[in-house]
């Protein structure tokens, strides 16, 4: 066969993809804010993963729809945007497997004409050109395609096709291993790489023939496949002979009809005479060889067979699916005769789908196309007739005239023989089905657990419940569950352990950076350094000089008597703080004097000369260290600035034109608002707005800082608010002068502040310290942090910078609520994290817990009023509390502790949540594309209307925040002007023209708005006004040419950086998504330079240089020896002299070798000049010891960068420091940058493709670009990103914020601890029910928030039924434990269910009696364990059934130990049963209506039972355990018992009533993807342990390198964790699981350390 030759090369390319496979990236299809690329699903890869679904049982076509359905659904809710694929050659693949043929052609029908699913069939196969073309017009960013088919050759089919999406750069994503939860879909992403690309560019020839190779085995296949069931009939006559049918049958039925109707008779007539055709010719070669085979099944038993499936179609026509989904489920099987003759009907079904003919001389129904066939009501019928028939059920007469119509036509289409009469059914008594003893299963006698809820006597159960409670099955007190909670005796090594003991919870765990009480010189000495470094970082980040704040409004204590030594400075901190104001006064004083030296020549200079008197004036302020000097001189300047407008003014006839006083007059006012905001008194202001009406800027004037002053009314009045606005817009200023009204009301009140990253926690903190100092009392601190790796000061400081996750663990300790009511502010940054993938529900718990007013900032929310509206129903509910509480609320004291003064300020609270939005930027941003051409790069500008097309403009008009540039306006209105010549508004628009631009010298930003407006309005008013040809024509003219990329665009990046720095475009951002590729850039660009150096030194530099380092060894050795020469002969002069020579010959040389090294200017990017040695070493000093360290500094020595979140904060501050301060001028990022990170840069570009480009983290990376008071332009440049990615980003809205499930098993426990534990009752209960009530999922949604309400019993339920509360609500047992390790739910169930069954006791034991010191295989058998349970990592099957060679790990995790294993059983199978029992009771829930209907097509199948059939009555009667299985999953005999097998929960329960299988608290012990093959743990943790390489996780593993080390981290935390939790519940000290955990943690911790 022609395949064989090539069988070798199909091999090589399925073990290229399954090298692939291994590396792919578990992620997440949607990105955080629901957003997507376009991409394609591959049609036949979507049938595969739906018909191996367990749950589906063959035959049952409306299910295998609802599955298909189902799927297609969910992307499309998550934001999918995608086209179906369906290749014509992936049909030969199915003809071994006929059942599935017309399955896929009814699937492709019905897509294409029930649903407005794109569906594309035009394609011949993957190598088409006509595919190709379609690729490169729509670019889709991946395909998601089956990494393996039904049989091998369909295998290779999909290879060919992830083979060739490689080569035109798109990605592959594939089906298997899918997870989804609510917002997102997770899958293993395989990425198109470049050397997968020349893969195919240099096999393309052989990758063709042997595709056409393949597609001839197929057909032959198809050829064999046939022979046994059409003998000798050929191909075409079939089809042919099918045509005719069909065309008969439109005589008879001219009115047209049913899908299902014309398929039966038209399939059951065609196989029917292709039987007898089979027959007669069986009978011919019989006679002719006279041979003697196994009876065949006579033709009357076919007719009766398919009298039998007629019968079955008018049940589908007359019953609906409420009454199918309790059909009996038949076991037992076909015979062998009947299973060959029903495949030849299927085939008879293809011939006739694939000919169906919609034409509007026939009238034609498709919407049935899903419901052609049910063989488990097929199966029904014949068992019914071969074995219960003498029961007489009548069919009933709608039935029955169906039936009697359809074999009646059935009749008339056969036409060579005589079919016989509708009845009787059966005329033959050959059995159908096989004999079995259990032929009919029986879902009665399935054991489902009691349906009920433990009763509870709870306050917050009786608040939150109380009002459904009524409604719901309760068990009684003698119910085996009930009285089965007695508590049992603990296992025997447990006594000793105090389980109900409060742990320390998860911030006294943290690593203190110092420590706070200590007065030992070291940490005092170390606290300083800290300070010191934290100011200069923050003096890195803004030029704003240090504030004192002093507290106002509290007179000044007389002190009689002792004070609390907490209060007292002691005399050595009273001396230091005289001496350091002292110090100031005489600073300032000697800067005023230069100053009142200086200034009368100044002032004169000005009025003479302004352009050399500014200069002058500039001078001084560079070298004056004074705010208030620096403040006063800008007011002088500005006011000179002022005079000389005026003159210029009066004689601008007689002068020529000159805008550069008004340059000085704007430049003067930005640096005193921007700058010295604090110092601006009213009569400044006045000064301010005098100048800018003098400018014409007198909107600016009258509305100066409109929305800072908005911002700050919002404070003032202690009110809350969403504030919306671009970076550098007055955000931040309002989040500081928040800070600061705070310091100054006392010493008690406390501001928190959120942000989301540590990087940005740093980064304020930092901001913080050198914006503000304070005189506070002994032990107090003015700024805190609080992360999960340190924390300083966190609950003694008056101003607290945290993440999310830390501040939570605050607001649910029970013991903190003091500290808590300290807070009179939180500031939430970034605050659309709130629709993040990863502790987004954290965000909403903090917005509802917070009784104080808060600021939530960020750029970029869609829906900032439904944010708002939320917010404020929540602060609704905290006045009412408030009021419940009896709080005098308009004079309650805010942020007072017990204890302190009485004098502290009094202020009102205020409910009101304010929305606040600013959508102007300071600078306008340009976009450009990279295009590479035979390795030269050049940039085309990118014209933000290019990305629209006429029907975007005609159906949603211009994207809200779509901006053009001045320049950019005048290109548009250019090209309008080109291409309509008689143009009526074209001089009313004409720039020069335009009534606000003209006879103006200045032209202000909102005039320009109202420009950009107008063009924006006339361009539509083309559109829609029937100019659309023009209109087109300008869109396509705007469009740049065609980019071209054929190189390696990774080799390219050094030559993109070094053409942005010859434009003069540096500094500059380089986003990338992946933490490897953010690294390699960096080195590339480094390694670029160095080559670049390497070419420029002379042949003999590198000996010279050889040669000067061994004669300075030698001249430091002859210096040591003379050192020691004259110590002994009590230095001479003439041993002086000779210590002198050798002194000046090292300095010389030394000098020499520096200046042979140097890096020459133009090899590096690195601004020397920005940073004088000394800081730069200070940087560099604190990331010598870290695992970056000594690759940054080189990378900084060249100016580049590269900044993650794998990093080391020092790691971070450094990139972040030297590129803020210019010396690093190339950054490589990930996304991480984009969150609030400060640091501004002249050009942003974005360098990799990625899911996580959306249009969010677009506007929050694009907004680095332009500096504010550098650039008036900002520039955005795309490199290797396809054109419709760019145009979709740019024309995409930000999406909406949609809330997360809000609950899980362990926020229910630490709810209930801090409601039953809490210090103050009555406010620990408000907080608790304000996270129930008021999820952003249920808000305005009733039956929601009724389904959450039931699954906080269920959470109950469970955690009673395992021992962690009692039956009032109070923490029981291991609570404190499974709270503690809440992040790993449910592994901390699991955990905790182990150790209270002894199983770490039987495991721990040390290597002797009495030892403390436990054996390696001890060891390595608890990793195994832990590995099992956290930072569980999966592999996708396929690398798991042919695996390469391992060389230092073992890679595939093992199963747990047996005992562990069968506990693991024990708790799932107890787990899912208890939400087994939810779901039935939850499923009171679900819209009925809509659970009838298929998902996305909406086709009904509801409707009447049908009375009068007693047959349907009777073989329809299972009416019991269908209470939460979709009817639609029924009809292949599921019911309710199969809700107790884990892993099928996703797929069977009731869709619309919004429960997952991710909320049952289920750890899986192997995971199984859709094709049924196990899925393999990956074991780097058990693995890294053994060899303690890094390098070995990175080559073995194939992990990257980052994210290895980042899970490595969390998973030695984890063990940290556990180990000091196990040590504070148990009081001996001797214990051995005990003891082994902290010998775990150590030696694990010593290697992590070595890395």
């Amino acid at each position: 066969m022609d395949l064989e030759k090539y069988m070798m090369f199909l091999e090589d390319m399925s073990q290229l993809i399954l090298n692939e496979v291994p590396k792919a990236d578990y992620d997440s299809l949607f990105n955080d804010f629901v957003e997507s690329e376009f991409f394609l699903l591959d049609g036949d890869s979507l049938l595969i993963m739906c018909v191996c679904e367990k749950s589906l049982k063959q035959g049952q076509d409306l299910h295998f729809f609802y599955l298909v359905e189902r799927y297609l659904v969910d992307l499309i809710t998550k934001g999918g945007q995608f086209a179906v694929v369906f290749f014509k050659d992936a049909e030969n693949t199915y003809f071994n497997l006929p059942e599935l043929l017309p399955l896929r052609t009814a699937l492709i029908l019905h897509l294409q004409h029930n649903t407005n699913i794109d569906v594309r069939t035009d394609f011949s196969g993957c190598l088409s050109q006509e595919w190709e073309a379609f690729l490169e017009e729509s670019y889709p960013y991946f395909l998601i395609v089956a990494d393996e088919g039904l049989n091998n050759l369909q295998t290779h089919l999909f290879n060919f096709l992830i083979i060739q999406s490689w080569a035109l750069k798109i990605n592959a994503v594939l089906f298997a291993g899918q997870v989804a939860d609510v917002l997102r879909l997770y899958a293993y992403f395989m990425p198109s790489r470049h050397k997968n690309q020349m893969f195919f560019q240099k096999n393309r020839r052989t990758i063709e023939n042997a595709y056409r190779s393949l597609i001839k085995q197929l057909e032959k296949c198809r050829a064999l496949a046939f022979a046994p069931l059409f003998g000798n009939l050929k191909w075409e006559n079939m089809m042919e002979e099918a045509h005719e049918t069909i065309s008969l049958l439109k005589q008879l039925w001219p009115e047209g009809s049913d899908i299902r109707r014309v398929l039966c008779v038209t399939s059951c007539s065609l196989s029917l005479r292709f039987y007898h055709q089979l027959l007669e010719s069986r009978s011919e070669t019989t006679a002719a060889h006279q041979q003697v085979e196994g009876k065949p099944l006579a033709l009357q038993e076919v007719e009766d067979l398919c009298k039998l499936h007629c019968l079955s179609v008018a049940f589908l026509l007359c019953l609906p699916l409420s009454q199918r989904a309790c059909t009996r489920f038949v076991t037992s099987h076909w015979i062998e005769d009947i299973q060959t003759f029903l495949k030849m009907k299927k085939c008879c079904d293809y011939f006739i789908l694939s000919d169906v003919n919609i034409s509007e001389s026939w009238n034609l129904d498709l919407t049935h196309l899903s419901d052609l066939s049910d063989e488990l009501l097929l199966k029904n019928i014949a068992f019914y007739y071969e074995n219960e028939n003498a029961q007489g059920l009548h069919l009933g007469n709608v039935i029955t005239k169906d039936y009697e119509h359809l074999w009646d036509t059935v009749s008339k289409l056969v036409r060579p023989f005589d079919v016989g009469k509708p009845f009787p059914l059966r005329t033959t008594k050959r059995p159908f089905l096989k004999k079995n003893p259990s032929p009919i299963k029986d879902t009665s006698m399935e054991k489902m657990p009691s349906l009920g809820f433990i009763p509870m006597s709870c306050q917050v159960v009786d608040n939150f419940v109380g009002d459904i409670l009524k409604d719901l099955p309760f068990l009684t007190s003698d119910d085996p569950v009930v009285t089965s909670l007695v508590k049992q005796k603990e296992f025997d090594e447990l006594v000793h352990w105090h389980s109900h003991k409060p742990l320390s919870d998860d911030y006294d765990r943290t690593k203190c950076q110092f420590n706070e009480k200590s007065r030992d010189p070291y940490y005092l000495r170390s606290v300083q350094k800290y300070h010191v470094f934290q100011r200069f970082y923050g003096n890195s980040l803004e030029s704003v000089s240090s504030k004192f704040v002093v507290t106002q409004g509290i007179k000044p204590r007389k002190f009689y008597g002792p004070t609390s030594k907490k209060t007292q400075e002691t005399k050595a901190e009273i001396i230091t703080r005289e001496n350091k104001k002292r110090l100031l006064a005489k600073e300032e004083e000697k800067e005023e004097k230069k100053w009142s030296v200086l200034s009368f020549s100044i002032e004169e200079e000005m009025k003479e000369d302004l352009n050399s008197g500014i200069k002058n004036l500039e001078d001084f302020l560079k070298s004056c260290k004074s705010s208030s000097v620096k403040f006063r001189v800008e007011m002088v300047g500005l006011t000179a600035c002022l005079k000389a407008w005026k003159e210029y003014c009066q004689s601008e006839g007689e002068t020529t034109k000159d805008l550069s006083i008004a340059v000085q007059m704007m430049k003067r006012i930005y640096s005193v608002v921007e700058k010295y905001p604090e110092l601006l008194q009213e009569a400044d202001r006045q000064v301010i707005a005098k100048c800018l009406r003098y400018l014409g800027f007198e909107e600016l004037a009258s509305s100066l800082h409109l929305t800072q002053r908005e911002l700050l009314d919002v404070v003032d009045k202690n009110e809350s608010a969403v504030i919306v606005a671009p970076t550098s817009s007055g955000k931040t200023y309002a989040s500081y002068y928040c800070m600061e009204r705070v310091l100054r009301e006392g010493d008690d009140g406390v501001v928190v502040y959120v942000a989301p990253t540590k990087a940005l926690v740093n980064q304020v903190a930092a901001t913080v310290q050198n914006r503000f100092r304070k005189n506070l009392p002994d032990g107090e601190a003015l700024c805190g942090v609080f992360t999960r790796d340190y924390r300083h000061d966190a609950l003694n400081s008056q101003i607290l910078i945290t993440v999310p996750a830390c501040f939570e663990i605050l607001l649910l300790a029970p013991h903190r609520q003091a500290w808590v009511k300290r807070i009179r502010y939180v500031i939430f940054d970034e605050v659309h994290c709130l629709g993040g993938e990863i502790g987004a529900e954290i965000w909403e718990h903090l917005l509802v817990m917070i009784r104080c007013p808060f600021l939530a900032l960020s750029a970029t929310i869609s829906n900032p009023e439904h944010l708002t509206e939320w917010l404020q129903s929540v602060k609704r509910y905290w006045k009412q509390a408030d009021e419940r509480m009896g709080q005098n609320i308009a004079s309650r004291s805010v942020g007072c502790r017990p204890g302190s003064r009485k004098d502290c300020l009094l202020a009102k609270q205020s409910y009101r949540v304010r929305l606040v939005l600013y959508g102007e930027r300071y600078n306008d941003l340009e976009k450009h594309i990279c295009s590479v051409n035979n390795g030269v790069i050049s940039f085309n500008h990118f014209h933000p209307c290019a990305a629209l097309t006429t029907d975007h403009i005609e159906k949603y008009g211009f994207p809200s925040d779509l901006t053009l540039s001045p320049r950019e306006m005048v290109q548009l209105y250019d090209t309008m002007f080109h291409f309509w010549a008689g143009w009526p508004r074209a001089q009313e628009l004409c720039p020069e023209e335009f009534i606000h631009f003209k006879n103006k010298i200045v032209i202000k930003k909102s005039d320009t708005r109202k420009y950009e407006e107008s063009l924006k309005a006339e361009l539509t008013d083309w559109v829609k006004s029937g100019c659309v040809k023009q209109a087109r024509m300008v869109l396509k003219h705007l469009r740049p040419g065609s980019v071209i990329s054929s190189e390696n665009m990774a080799d390219m990046f050094p030559l993109l950086v070094e053409k942005l720095k010859q434009m003069e475009k540096l500094p500059a951002l380089f986003f990338l998504f992946k933490l490897g590729a953010v690294e390699e850039r960096a080195r590339s660009v480094k390694t670029f330079l160095e080559k670049k150096q390497q070419r420029k030194r002379p042949p003999k530099a590198d000996k010279e240089a050889h040669d000067m380092e061994n004669k300075l060894r030698k001249v430091r050795k002859s210096i040591e020896k003379q050192k020691t020469i004259d110590e002994k002969s009590l230095k001479k002069p003439r041993n002086m002299d000779q210590s002198l020579i050798h002194e000046a010959e090292h300095d010389n040389l030394l000098k020499v070798l520096e200046k042979n090294l140097e890096i020459p200017q133009d090899c590096t990017y690195a601004d020397q000049k920005a940073l004088d040695a000394q800081t730069l070493q200070t940087v560099f000093d604190r990331v010598k010891l870290t695992r970056k360290g000594a690759e940054l500094k080189a990378l900084a020595a060249r100016g580049v960068g590269y900044h993650h979140s794998s990093l080391n904060f020092k790691e971070k501050q450094l990139v972040e420091i030297l590129f803020r301060k210019g010396f690093i001028r190339v950054v490589t990022a990930t996304g991480t940058l984009a969150l609030g990170i400060n640091m501004p840069c002249k050009s942003v570009v974005f360098a990799q493709n990625s899911i996580y480009l959306d249009a969010l983290n677009y506007r929050q990376m694009s907004g680095r670009a332009g500096r504010r008071g550098q650039d008036l332009l900002g520039d955005v440049y795309f490199f290797d990103i396809p054109l419709p990615k760019i145009e979709k980003l740019i024309k995409s809205n930000v999406p909406q914020l949609r809330g997360q499930f809000p609950l899980s098993i362990s926020l229910v426990l630490r709810l209930m601890l801090l409601a039953s534990k809490g210090d103050d009752p009555g406010d620990a209960q408000a907080k608790v029910l304000s996270v129930l009530k008021h999820s952003l999922l249920s808000f305005k949604q009733p039956r929601t928030l009724e389904m959450l309400k039931l699954y906080f019993l269920f959470a109950l339920q469970f955690l009673v039924k395992e021992g962690y509360l009692d039956r009032e609500g109070n923490p029981v047992g291991f609570a404190g434990l499974v709270s503690h390790l809440h992040y790993h739910e449910p592994s901390n169930l699991v955990f905790v269910s182990f150790l209270v069954r002894g199983l770490f006791h039987n495991l721990c034991q040390p290597t002797r009696k009495g030892s403390k010191l436990f054996s390696q295989d001890v060891m390595e058998k608890l990793v195994l364990v832990l590995a099992n349970l956290f930072g569980r990592t999966y592999f996708p099957a396929k690398f798991h059934e042919s695996p390469p060679k391992f060389y230092q790990s073992k890679v595939f995790l093992e199963d747990l130990p047996k005992d562990f294993k069968d506990a693991l059983d024990q708790y799932n199978k107890n787990v899912t049963e208890d939400f087994a029992s939810f779901l039935m009771i939850v499923s009171r829930l679900a819209d009925m209506k809509q659970e009838y209907q298929l998902p996305l097509s909406h086709t009904d199948f509801s409707g009447e039972e049908c009375e009068d059939s007693q047959l349907a009555s009777y073989l329809m009667s299972c009416k019991e355990g269908r209470v939460a299985i979709s009817p639609f999953v029924c009809l292949s005999g599921n019911s309710d018992g199969d809700l107790l097998c884990p892993g099928t929960l996703d797929h069977v329960t009731l869709r619309t009533i919004g429960i997952s299988s991710s909320q049952a608290p289920v750890l899986c012990p192997q995971r199984f993807d859709n094709q049924g093959r196990k899925m393999p743990l990956n074991a780097y943790a058990l693995d890294f342990y053994k060899h303690g390489s890094l390098t070995g996780l990175v080559q073995d593993n194939r992990m990257n390198e980052g994210l290895a080390y980042q899970l490595l981290k969390d998973f030695a935390l984890t063990i940290q964790s556990i180990s000091v939790s196990l040590r504070e519940l148990c009081v001996n000290e001797e214990d051995n699981v005990v003891l082994a955990f902290e010998q775990l943690s150590k030696s694990f911790l010593e290697k992590f350390n070595k890395i």
